[in-house]
């Protein structure tokens, strides 16, 4: 890596998450001090972090704190040789329910750790965790409908996806958050020299994911397919998604972060791109091939904010560091579904289920 910031640890805030912990364990494991930030809300982390102590002992640090906590972040920050910032309020819908909250986490969330950054100096890296929800519901995206899945009628869309000069539409109070926080990483490269870049992230899944109905959509399904609950739909299962393989997303912020004088103050977009974009139906599928027995699916009306497509176009980042996702989304998906297998041999008990 070319010049970090101080001499400490590198800090992961949201580390007991599911990319956090993933990101955390493959630094961990190649060397590195490192201190992970979460305050354990999310159900399931508590057993990442079990893991992370297990495997790699005294050389992790873990605070128990609140993004919120600016107080308590600065000291954890001032010497920190980089920052990864995951922690977030993810679901669209607890943003709709409890906007205020959301903003909270997402926005000021975001802010206290750029504050502590720079209160410390400004030289300390900070790769920012974003989402493709900063590009809005994309609804004057034209598609039509072909084997089991919608196909934007725009020819280089649909050979390339979704690139980062799509105009920012921040739609339902998550995307405006995390739009917020998005921008704010962006600008204080501008503003104060801070060494940042932001990766704004499609679907990502693998192993350590807890999915819910809200979030987390691949891993929900493989959880409630495996306990033989029923799968909800919102929509008609033809929205398609490009799917990302967790190793694959961990070894793009190392890339970044391994290059973030150059990358200071950029945005990319990180998925799976076309060779991984699947309509929820088409994982529907491939579940019930891995589970024996087709999952009951109760439909519903689509959601605000979902977008009927989205697949992102990632030549920016290839470019950027020589980043491609490796990893096929059938491999990946029977790479979850068997550590979900290991991780319950007698069934899902109720704490996988959120």
């Amino acid at each position: 890596m070319r010049r970090q910031g101080k001499g400490g640890a590198i800090v992961v805030i949201g580390g007991c998450g599911f990319i956090g912990s993933n990101l955390a364990d493959r630094l961990l494991a190649d060397g590195e001090n490192v201190t992970v930030v979460d305050n354990l809300s999310r159900r399931g982390v508590e057993r990442n972090l079990a893991w992370l102590r297990e495997r790699h002992g005294r050389r992790l640090r873990a605070d128990i704190i609140d993004v919120r906590d600016s107080h308590a972040l600065r000291p954890i920050l001032s010497d920190a040789k980089a920052v990864f910032h995951f922690a977030a309020q993810t679901a669209v819908t607890t943003s709709l329910a409890d906007p205020v909250e959301d903003f909270e986490v997402n926005a000021r969330g975001t802010l206290n750790v750029l504050e502590a950054v720079r209160a410390a100096g400004g030289d300390i890296p900070v790769i920012f965790a974003s989402t493709n929800k900063v590009y809005g519901a994309l609804a004057d995206l034209e598609t039509s409908h072909a084997e089991g899945r919608y196909w934007p009628l725009d020819g280089t869309i649909r050979s390339h996806g979704i690139n980062e000069t799509r105009p920012l539409d921040f739609s339902t109070p998550y995307g405006c958050s995390k739009g917020v926080a998005d921008q704010y990483v962006l600008d204080y490269a501008k503003s104060y020299g801070l060494r940042t870049a932001v990766l704004r992230m499609s679907c990502i899944y693998g192993p350590r994911q807890f999915g819910t109905e809200d979030q987390g959509w691949v891993a929900h399904f493989l959880i409630q397919a495996l306990a033989e609950r029923p799968i909800t739909i919102y929509g008609d299962g033809r929205q398609v998604r490009d799917i990302l393989h967790v190793s694959d997303a961990v070894h793009a912020y190392r890339a970044v972060l391994a290059d973030i004088d150059r990358l200071r103050g950029q945005a990319f977009n990180l998925g799976g791109g076309p060779s991984n974009a699947v309509s929820l139906n088409l994982v529907l599928d491939l579940i019930a091939e891995l589970a024996d027995r087709r999952p009951q699916v109760h439909r519903a009306e689509p959601r605000p904010g979902d977008q009927r497509y989205f697949v992102a176009d990632t030549t920016r980042l290839r470019d950027a560091v020589g980043w491609q996702a490796q990893i096929g989304w059938r491999s990946g998906i029977e790479d979850l579904a068997r550590w979900l297998a290991d991780s319950a041999p007698r069934g899902l008990p109720e704490r996988f289920v959120a």
